[in-house]
C-alpha cells in the first residue's frame, strides 16, 4: 500500500484528530478485534469530517496493521488485543512529520540493504526494469532536464528487485516527500548528474553480475553527497 504524504501540518492535525476519534469509538462501543466499524458515511457524519479525510486516517491505521478494509464488506478492527491497539495508536498520534534529513538517512540505510538483496534475488524482468529506469534517467540528464523523479524511480526499481515487500513499501512511503524536498534543500546538484549516470550504471552492473558486496560498495559511492548532507550538516 502506498501511504500518501501529508502536505501540511493542518492536514496532519486533522488526521490525528480523526484517528483519536476512531480509537475512542472502538473503546466506547467496545468493538472487539475482528469486528466491523460503522460505514465511512456514518463515521464522517459522526466525526463531522469529509469522507476523504476519514479515508486517509483509515488508510494510515490500515498501513500500521490496526484496521483492515475489505472491498464490498467494510473496515474491520485487526486481530490484536485492545491494550496493544491503544498503545500503538498513542504512538502513531505522537509521530510528527519526519524532517528531510531523517528521510534521507533512512533512505541510505534502506538502499544499502535493498541493493544487496537485489543482486542476490533479481530476475531478468527486474534487471530489464532497472535498465529501463537507468536509460530514462540518462536521457533526461543528457537533454539538460531535471531528472529527480527518474533518479528515484531507478532506486525504486532496485527496491522492487530486492523481493522484500516491506523494504519496497518503506521506499514507496518516503519517496514522495524526498522528491518534494530535494531541490528545496539543495541536495540534488545538477552539476553532478552526469557523474550520477556513471554511478547508476555501476550499480546496475553489480546487480547484473549478482555481486551483493560490489553493489553495496557502488551504492555507498553513489551516496557520498548524501552522506555529507546527513553527517556534516
Amino acid at each position: 500500500m502506498k501511504l500518501e504524504v501529508l502536505s501540511n501540518t493542518e492536514d496532519l492535525a486533522t488526521q490525528k484528530a480523526i484517528i483519536a476519534q476512531i480509537r475512542d469509538l472502538i473503546n466506547f462501543k467496545n468493538i472487539e478485534p475482528g469486528e466491523k466499524l460503522p460505514s465511512e458515511r456514518i463515521l464522517s457524519e459522526k466525526f463531522n469530517v469529509s469522507r476523504n479525510n476519514l479515508r486517509e486516517a483509515i488508510q494510515k491505521l490500515e498501513f500500521y496493521g490496526l484496521l483492515k478494509s475489505i472491498p464490498q464488506s467494510g473496515t474491520f478492527v485487526a486481530h490484536i488485543g485492545i491494550i496493544a491497539l491503544n498503545g500503538m495508536i498513542e504512538d502513531i498520534l505522537r509521530l510528527s512529520t519526519p524532517d528531510f534529513k531523517s528521510l534521507v538517512e533512512t533512505r541510505i540505510l534502506l538502499e544499502l540493504k535493498t541493493v544487496r538483496l537485489a543482486a542476490l534475488r533479481r530476475t531478468e524482468d527486474d534487471l530489464t526494469a532497472i535498465k529501463n529506469a537507468l536509460d530514462n534517467y540518462s536521457k533526461k540528464v543528457n537533454a539538460g532536464e531535471s531528472a529527480v523523479q527518474e533518479d528515484l524511480l531507478f532506486h525504486l526499481a532496485i527496491a522492487k528487485a530486492s523481493n522484500n515487500s516491506t523494504m519496497n513499501t518503506l521506499m514507496l512511503v518516503i519517496t514522495p516527500q524526498i522528491i518534494t524536498n530535494f531541490k528545496k534543500h539543495h541536495v540534488c546538484d545538477e552539476n553532478l548528474a552526469n557523474e550520477a549516470i556513471k554511478e547508476h550504471t555501476a550499480i546496475y552492473e553489480s546487480i547484473k553480475l549478482q555481486d551483493p558486496k560490489l553493489g553495496k560498495q557502488k551504492m555507498k559511492e553513489h551516496f557520498k553527497e548524501l552522506y555529507k548532507y546527513c553527517y556534516n550538516t
